[in-house]
């Protein structure tokens, strides 16, 4: 995706200004940037590049075959042409992201995007590396008539439109938009841990998706990140799904050796009782002395 090369030094504007901004206009239910959080989600978008070249090639491959085994062509000289493969390819997207979620093999590559402690601009460069097989997805578009160049371009826009999403800077927006697009205020709810946002907007660049298939739900609290520590965390009884139950707990793991903690704030909370510690030479020592002593005074008497 040559798009998405290119697009690399707006990303890296747009998450500068951000970071200024948390600088200039802190909120005290936004957290903003943290040094290492932001390292680790840059090394992370790096990396998805590098590996993801080896993917793009299989995914060119594996769609080429499939439009040239096609007998329908579609003209990507009308704007309607455009308008139909944004629709389907954002059902596309869908379709991936929802299964990312629900089939294990496919969230265990999927679930660094929901490792972040933050919600900001840079956790969208969190993506995937081992990305094989997934473009199986977008074969259908392909069966159609939608050229390949065609499919890998809305690709690439929807993957730029998406970035902009994660930030808590932005809240509501006027409710036609909220109505119909996906918004930084549903993607918050589709990255919370929050037991009523697990599995829910899968959607890309449309939210009605989710509307349509019953996977939508609107920010009605903030939603809690996935941090072990975090004081918005909300503790949750249970899960809509296996899958939802493994996001919260990858991530706090994930978190967890991020920052570097041995044991989470719940374990130091819930375990306060002093450990015994094994005794040390000295103290054996000191102890076989005493008790020598005591063996002594006892024959004497």
């Amino acid at each position: 995706m040559t798009i998405i090369l290119i697009a690399i030094p707006m990303f890296v504007l747009f998450l500068v200004i951000e970071a200024v901004s948390y600088r200039l206009r802190p909120e005290d239910d936004e957290l903003g940037y943290e040094l290492r959080d932001t390292v680790t989600s840059l090394s992370m978008g790096l990396g998805s590049r590098v590996w993801g070249l080896l993917w793009d090639v299989v995914a060119l491959l594996g769609l080429s075959a499939a439009y040239a085994v096609s007998p329908l062509r579609i003209d990507m000289h009308s704007p309607w042409s455009w308008a139909a493969l944004l629709v389907a390819e954002d059902l596309c997207y869908y379709s991936f992201h929802r299964a990312s979620h629900r089939v294990r093999l496919l969230w265990a590559s999927h679930v660094q995007h929901h490792s972040s402690q933050r919600y900001n601009l840079s956790t969208a460069l969190r993506q995937e590396w081992t990305g094989l097989g997934t473009f199986v997805f977008w074969v259908p578009l392909a069966l159609v008539g939608f050229p390949v160049w065609a499919i890998y371009l809305q690709q690439s826009i929807s993957l730029i439109y998406q970035f902009f999403l994660h930030t808590e800077r932005v809240h509501l927006l006027p409710r036609p938009v909220e109505l119909v697009m996906n918004t930084p205020s549903h993607h918050r709810v589709h990255h919370g841990v929050n037991h009523q946002y697990l599995d829910r907007n899968y959607g890309g660049i449309l939210i009605v998706w989710d509307r349509v298939f019953a996977t939508f739900e609107p920010e009605v609290e903030r939603p809690a990140t996935a941090s072990p520590s975090s004081s918005r965390r909300t503790t949750r009884s249970g899960s809509r799904s296996t899958s939802g139950t493994r996001w919260g707990t990858t991530c706090a793991t994930l978190n967890a050796s991020v920052t570097g903690s041995r044991t989470s704030s719940a374990t130091r909370a819930g375990d306060r009782r002093p450990r015994r510690q094994p005794p040390d030479a000295s103290s054996l020592r000191r102890s076989a002395a005493t008790s020598s002593r005591s063996s002594e005074y006892t024959n004497r008497s």
